[in-house]
């Protein structure tokens, strides 16, 4: 497509958009547009528990919610029957396999920007759009159009920078990374407020965007919780059928008797007990993204197989990277150094010890010997493995004392935070 018939094509969508906010303007519905709240991402609804937080707890507090953004994966079942929250499904655009990658790319982005100006001039007018940020390009402008047209307040929570996510696969120094910054940075001051996910990301802002933000750490929502016994018994008979690390052993063939390499429910009372001579459990959830490095985690585990080789008494090791577990391993390295893993958040929410890789504001979340481990590479891991699991699963175990610590601890919750940090915004600016 040439040029001149690809900027009619851009020209002609705008005016198409323009012309159907004119159609569509209306007085605010009932709730007014004081109490309505669009609650933003231009990525998947199901992978964006965060966002999906946001919108609860608006709607918690007396919000009518628009909750915008790619549905590939379902929402968490409170979103699904919450009366104040309306979800708006944004179709996922695919790359045009035409032409230079360059190409490719602006043709995406602009189709990407037509497409959000057109959904958010349909739906009800809020007096605030929450959006995430990453991705920001183009959503960001795109957003700050939309509130300018419609008298709305722009409110960017920022996870992480686009752009250094960008870097992660082209470099540094490649245009397109450093047309990124420039424009994240630039669209980024013309927010009205902001949230971010750690202080050392605030004092970034500050520093080098001159915008303003306002600390609003991931915290487990009320859901995250210890799994009992019985529960975790049925997941790993469920697993069992699949996974033959799961299985039961041969040591006991009594028919009162279920087991899994877990756990075992006596059939005639009902009682479900550990397995005393059971494997541990590792967990390590994954967002597969070049954030994270599991050669760390595969090496570690070949030192732990030596450990075992030299006579000292270790556990077996059982690894997944979802479910129930004894320990938990994050392998996430920020892109900015300035986010936190939420995969951490919700497994101190389910009172797991964590190991949890070294980068710049990680102890902002673990404290290193106090909550959990932090390790540096995979020598590091493997020892930490060794030290945790001697004596297991024994109360005399270094891993046992780190799940008894948490327990104690009385963690804030994510509606106790976002109370704290994000609803005087809205009372005090509505």
């Amino acid at each position: 497509m040439a040029a001149p018939a690809m900027l009619l094509l851009v020209a002609a969508g705008l005016a198409l958009c323009v012309a159907l906010l004119w159609l569509r303007r209306r007085p605010a519905g009932p709730e007014g547009a004081r109490g309505r709240v669009c609650v933003a991402v231009l990525g998947d609804l199901g992978r964006s528990p965060r966002m999906q937080y946001h919108a609860l707890a608006l709607a918690r507090h007396g919000h009518g919610v628009t909750l915008l953004g790619f549905l590939s994966t379902k929402p968490h079942s409170d979103i699904l029957c919450n009366e104040k929250i309306h979800i708006v499904s944004v179709s996922e655009l695919k790359v045009l396999q035409v032409g230079p990658k360059i190409f490719q790319y602006i043709t995406k982005v602009i189709a990407q920007a037509i497409q959000l100006f057109y959904t958010m001039l349909k739906i009800d007018r809020p007096s605030y759009i929450l959006l995430q940020n990453p991705p920001g390009l183009p959503s960001i402008a795109v957003t700050w159009m939309v509130c300018l047209v419609r008298r709305s307040k722009l409110i960017i929570d920022w996870h992480n920078y686009g752009y250094t996510v960008m870097s992660l696969i082209h470099g540094k120094s490649h245009p397109i990374v450093q047309i990124a910054e420039w424009y994240e940075k630039l669209f980024g001051r013309l927010s009205d407020y902001n949230f971010c996910v750690t202080n050392a990301m605030k004092e970034d802002l500050q520093m080098n965007c001159n915008i303003k933000a306002i600390t609003l750490y991931d915290k487990p929502a009320a859901f995250f919780k210890e799994t009992p016994l019985e529960l975790q018994h049925k997941l790993y008979m469920k697993l069992a059928k699949d996974y033959a690390p799961f299985k039961r052993g041969t040591d006991s063939e009594r028919p009162d008797v279920e087991k899994s390499a877990f756990t075992e429910l006596d059939i005639r009372n009902g009682n479900v007990t550990q397995v005393k001579e059971r494997p541990a459990l590792l967990i390590s959830s994954t967002s597969w993204t070049e954030d994270e490095d599991f050669s760390i985690l595969l090496k570690a585990l070949e030192d732990y197989e030596e450990y075992v080789s030299d006579g000292i008494k270790l556990p077996s090791l059982v690894c997944v990277i979802t479910g129930s577990a004894d320990l938990g391993v994050c392998l996430h390295k920020s892109s900015s150094g300035l986010d936190l893993p939420m995969k951490v958040v919700d497994m101190f929410g389910c009172c797991l010890p964590v190991c949890a890789v070294h980068f710049q504001c990680l102890y902002e979340l673990v404290k290193h010997d106090e909550n959990g481990l932090i390790f540096r590479d995979s020598n590091e891991l493997a020892e930490q493995l060794k030290m945790l699991l001697l004596e297991f699963p024994t109360a005399e175990s270094k891993l046992y004392t780190f799940r008894r610590m948490l327990r104690a601890s009385k963690q804030l919750r994510w509606d106790e935070s976002w109370e704290q940090a994000v609803l005087p915004v809205f009372r005090n600016k509505s």
